[in-house]
């Protein structure tokens, strides 16, 4: 919905200062990184896959091969493929026709400087089921062959992913010089490379449409769902149906599909994470939803399809015990935190008061770290990398980028919170001195 300030007479400039200060190196950084996200999802699939004879393929034949290619106009031309496109426009329509129609909640996200709070709509755990019906009945119907498409026309959708990206980074950056938006602190440098990648506008919304949490939720993370469905089915039908499925490819499956589907039924919890009170939307947040999420993260079922593995009953289950391990501290966690943030303290948790009012848990998880809930999601991603085994180091780089991503993350958080609280935050880390995993880090 649309916000108006508190109060009418306020200067915009006071609510929108000046960016002073900038993150990933600034505009070199956000340079590179906006070529470089896009040219690493591609590497990933050219650099494991059928197509290029391995994962990785052949060292020897590399250099040449990149040359190659770079040369050649038909391999430019391969990475664009309409029919890809149109379905990918669909399943983005998709999503918006479906946040609009189906029945939700709606709720407040935190105030915002202008005193106002933004109301958002909770649907998009039925979103998923209603995506997840129409794919299985479809699959049922017409058999696995029929569901291979997002395997087969793979780089059309990676393609296709990046173009809505960058349409919709270009179209949140010029709405945001319109009057009244409200910025980004982070993004109102005055550099046009940083602020468009980085996102100058806080909450960019059609209407009571909101870019960023829609965005966020539905059409990459439940997307990421349907491709790891397209890789069951592609191995299906080499395999003869089903029944002939590898158990590892299940266990990806289960795993990712299970985690897509907590934080969607969970999706009130999003409203209180630094993408949405903090950062703006941008290039950076475009492209890791849309793109980086479905294209990159189903990497290890991917691989499956071409490289099948059998795992069998005890390895089965002791991958199954990791991951539920992960997930356990993860939502254990969680649930932790915003039981304290709306009052609520069943386990009698102890919490330090600062100066400010604050109260931080120093006791349960966030007792053992800063941040409990990172170490359950980088023991779910391992978890998910085990059932591909260990003949390459390329199906683990999820779990590499995850851990880099969170550290990054976790190092935003405690520079935030050492200028939110000064002398107490450094009294509270001497009362919980890891950062992320107990003992260790």
């Amino acid at each position: 919905m649309s916000t108006t300030t508190k109060d009418e007479s306020e200067p915009v400039a006071d609510l929108n200062p000046r960016s002073t200060t900038y993150e990933f190196l600034g505009p070199p950084g956000a340079f590179l990184i906006s070529f470089g996200v896009p040219f690493m999802t591609y590497l990933l699939y050219f650099g494991c896959s059928e197509e290029s004879g391995g994962c990785p393929p052949p060292l020897q034949s590399i250099p040449d091969r990149f040359v190659e290619a770079l040369s050649d106009k038909t391999f430019w031309a391969s990475l664009w493929d309409t029919e890809a496109s149109l379905i990918y426009l669909g399943w983005y329509a998709f999503c918006v026709v479906a946040w609009a129609v189906l029945p939700g909640d709606l709720v407040e996200g935190v105030t915002m400087r202008t005193g106002e709070k933004k109301k958002y709509k909770i649907n998009a755990f039925s979103t998923f089921l209603f995506a997840m019906g129409i794919s299985c009945g479809y699959i049922v119907r017409n058999g696995p062959e029929s569901f291979t498409f997002l395997y087969q026309k793979w780089i059309g959708f990676v393609t296709a992913s990046l173009v809505m990206s960058l349409v919709q980074a270009f179209y949140v950056y010029a709405s945001s010089y319109r009057t009244g938006a409200l910025l980004a602190l982070g993004g109102n440098s005055g550099n046009f490379i940083y602020d468009w990648y980085i996102g100058r506008e806080l909450n960019p919304s059609i209407g009571s449409f909101d870019i960023k949490s829609f965005n966020e939720l539905r059409p990459g993370l439940i997307l990421w769902v349907l491709v790891n469905m397209s890789m069951v089915c592609e191995q299906a039908a080499r395999r003869g149906g089903f029944a002939n499925v590898t158990d590892s490819i299940w266990v990806v499956l289960a795993f990712q599909t299970w985690y897509v589907a907590d934080g969607l039924y969970n999706e009130p919890a999003i409203l209180t994470t630094m993408d949405i009170t903090t950062d703006g939307f941008g290039f950076m947040l475009a492209v890791g939803d849309l793109t980086w999420v479905p294209f990159v993260y189903s990497l290890q079922a991917r691989y499956l399809v071409f490289k099948p593995v059998e795992l069998g009953l005890l390895r089965t289950a002791g991958i199954l015990a990791f991951n539920l391990l992960g997930y356990y501290v993860f939502r254990d966690a969680n649930g932790e935190k915003n039981d304290f943030r709306n009052g609520r303290n069943p386990k009698n948790l102890k919490y330090f008061t600062t100066s400010t009012g604050s109260k931080l848990l120093t006791s349960g998880w966030w007792g053992r770290s800063r941040h409990p809930n990172y170490f359950g999601d980088l023991l779910m991603a391992f978890a998910w990398s085990l059932p591909t085994g260990f003949d390459t180091p390329i199906t683990y780089f999820y779990v590499v980028y995850f851990a880099v991503l969170l550290i990054h993350r976790q190092r935003r958080d405690d520079e935030n919170c050492e200028k939110k609280y000064g002398k107490d935050w450094e009294t509270y880390k001497k009362l919980v001195p890891y950062r992320i995993i107990p003992y260790v880090y």
